[in-house]
């Protein structure tokens, strides 16, 4: 049975979600098609008139992923900066990497991907680094671009390690860390 165009982008919609959700969840290698496409409500059938391959779909997922990411982290910054490091250093975040940032989720599995996954991931990083220099303080534009990486770097890297060492009190020590070493974030 043919599907309606407006039903052939919804459903593309359903799997670049579901996607996004997922590989953050379980990584690019830990979820298969199969799974990928019933989460989303669909048969695997469908995959291929929708996307190219599994890369492909990551590589869309990703993007999909950090645009949302973006658009949470410019909102949020721009109303109180400190409060959205807080935000994002806290167990809540550590503890929901489905629903949480797309750098950190996904940053192993872009190391390792192609060329559109890591090109989606520089894209990724440049906008998510242009949000925080607008909000850093002072300087011209290369130093608050400087200070806005060397920001992404030190959130990025905290959640990473607060996530995979699997003990409660040195995670939120890596985490306290981190948002001291903030300057715009250590009220």
């Amino acid at each position: 049975m043919k599907v309606s165009r407006a039903q052939a982008e919804e459903n593309r919609e359903r799997i670049l979600d579901s996607a996004a959700q997922l590989f953050r969840e379980r990584g690019f290698d830990g979820i298969g098609l199969n799974d990928l496409m019933q989460a989303a409500g669909l048969t695997r059938g469908g995959f291929y008139g929708h996307f190219e391959s599994k890369e492909d779909l990551a590589a869309q997922a990703s993007q999909r992923a950090l645009a949302t990411n973006r658009a949470q982290w410019q909102q949020q910054a721009e109303r109180n900066l400190s409060a959205w490091v807080k935000a994002y250093l806290s167990d809540a975040h550590r503890d929901h990497i489905g629903a949480g940032c797309g750098l950190v989720a996904l940053a192993g599995d872009a190391a390792r991907g192609g060329p559109a996954v890591q090109q989606v991931f520089a894209e990724g990083v440049e906008s998510m680094a242009a949000t925080l220099a607008s909000q850093m303080p002072g300087g011209d534009a290369a130093e608050r671009r400087s200070q806005a990486l060397a920001m992404l770097s030190t959130l990025v890297g905290a959640l990473l390690l607060s996530r995979a060492v699997g003990d409660v009190a040195l995670s939120r020590q890596l985490r306290e860390a981190a948002r001291k070493s903030l300057p715009v974030a250590a009220g």
